[in-house]
């Protein structure tokens, strides 16, 4: 059944949030053939993800989904049949207004964060009923469990990742698309795409002392920056830097689909946020022990508390671990690891 949708979206957290709702934009329009409208506030970092979305135009169409700025709504402007606010972003009051006095009331849904904490299963899909309004707005939590609203995936990525990972010309044709040579044998390809990373001083004199050459690749952000602080070099993109066995590469900031063959081709991939950890996840790629401990704690439907008491350290600790704020010893490294091979 066709539906008429509305999804709303602040930019205040860099790419995450407007990069799940364009996802969520796109593929209810194009998989399920739904009628979106998606209202964005900022449409200049919507262009960095989306080369196709002009930031000047207030109104336009990308992969069938009708594309609003969001600064004023227009009165005219009738409520859809389904509204999803993106991370909680505010609605009108008008806009509200507008839809209590539509007959039948849109089904409203706040869709949150993605997490794995078990209160998640408890709140997700709860009611919420406005205050002075006939109106009830659902929760709509992400999350890893049937208990849960799950993962955005496309139908057949997977599909598509194999195809491309398994073809190397195809491979070979993506690194000339971004100036950079096909990987040797024997070399080490990562991305990096984080923010400021305590870590990251270290991890640079590893690779650049390191027996195995690695060339590392790095989109325009916060990584681009303190590596360009570290290193005392104007890394721009385009521009390149050897160090000992480490080859950095500086590219500009690379659109949605982009970003997820540059996944797909690394060996490595290092990564900040929601919508990247996710875009990681499907990439099949290794991931830090930071990342790993996360991945292995949510997979056990554990708590940062309890990992962290399991662990013996305090959750904070453990929180910056796995945000890449703290580097671990290899004593501790290697006693987490026997900790993550037995069933928590």
């Amino acid at each position: 059944m066709n539906r008429t949708w509305d999804i709303f979206c602040s930019v205040v957290d860099n790419f995450g949030d407007i990069g799940v709702c364009w996802r969520l934009a796109r593929q209810l329009s194009l998989e399920l053939q739904q009628s979106v409208r998606l209202w964005v506030d900022d449409l200049s970092a919507f262009h960095r993800i989306n080369h196709a979305v002009d930031p000047a135009s207030a109104a336009q169409t990308v992969s069938d989904v009708d594309i609003r700025r969001w600064q004023e709504i227009n009165p005219d402007v009738e409520p859809a049949q389904i509204v999803v606010e993106g991370f909680g972003a505010k609605l009108p009051e008008r806009y509200i207004t507008a839809m209590a006095e539509h007959a039948p009331a849109p089904i409203w849904i706040n869709l949150e964060y993605l997490s794995a904490e078990q209160w998640v299963e408890g709140c997700h899909s709860m009611p919420s009923p406005h205050p002075n309004l006939p109106l009830i707005k659902y929760f709509f939590f992400p999350g890893f469990t049937p208990g849960t609203g799950g993962l955005l995936m496309e139908t057949g990525i997977a599909d598509r990742r194999d195809g491309f990972q398994g073809d190397r010309a195809a491979v070979d044709a993506f690194w000339q698309e971004l100036a950079i040579a096909s990987p040797r044998d024997g070399e080490l390809r990562c991305s990096l795409f984080c923010y400021e990373n305590a870590a990251l001083p270290v991890l640079v004199d590893a690779w650049a002392a390191g027996v195995i050459a690695t060339v590392c690749v790095v989109p325009c952000g916060k990584a681009l920056e303190q590596l360009a602080a570290l290193t005392g070099e104007d890394l721009v993109p385009g521009s390149r830097m050897v160090r000992g066995q480490l080859t950095i590469h500086a590219l500009p900031f690379l659109d949605m689909d982009r970003y997820d063959r540059l996944l797909w081709a690394c060996d490595i991939n290092f990564v900040r946020g929601e919508d990247s950890f996710v875009r990681a996840q499907i990439a099949g790629g290794p991931l830090t022990l930071g990342r790993a401990i996360e991945s292995i704690r949510k997979g056990q439907e554990l708590s940062q508390d309890a990992c962290a008491k399991k662990l013996g350290v305090s959750k904070s600790h453990l929180c910056d671990v796995e945000k890449g704020r703290k580097t671990v010893s290899p004593e501790r490294a290697a006693r987490w690891a026997r900790h993550a091979a037995r069933s928590w």
